[in-house]
């Protein structure tokens, strides 16, 4: 396999995928604040906001549509790629998955 068979292969849902994680920085963000303050916190494995009192209905309207928003968009962009590539299923899906957390996790970092 040559290197533009390698890039061809791996460049295209790379950068849609990487391209995809900078809007998924919001739906990211709050999966982890919901976690955060409520399943995680009652486990004793983090603290809870203290001047979070709203409750967690009130995040659930807020959380429900903006991933399932995100995933539908997410799974548009990426069910037709991974037809067009010739990635094994497995290593596509793997990196379809791994991607959108880039930017997440760049943020994260520099903070």
């Amino acid at each position: 396999m040559g290197r533009g068979r390698w890039a061809r292969h791996w460049s295209v849902p790379l950068v849609v995928n990487v391209l995809l994680g900078i809007p998924g920085v919001v739906p990211f963000w709050l999966l982890w604040y919901l976690a955060v303050n409520w399943p995680l916190a009652e486990a004793g494995w983090t603290v809870r906001e203290p001047t979070e009192n709203d409750g967690m209905a009130l995040w659930l309207v807020i959380v429900v549509p903006v991933v399932t928003l995100y995933g539908l968009i997410w799974w548009l962009a990426n069910r037709p790629l991974r037809h067009r590539t010739a990635l094994a299923p497995h290593t596509y899906w793997l990196l379809s998955l791994t991607a959108p957390l880039l930017p997440t996790a760049a943020l994260f970092l520099n903070s």
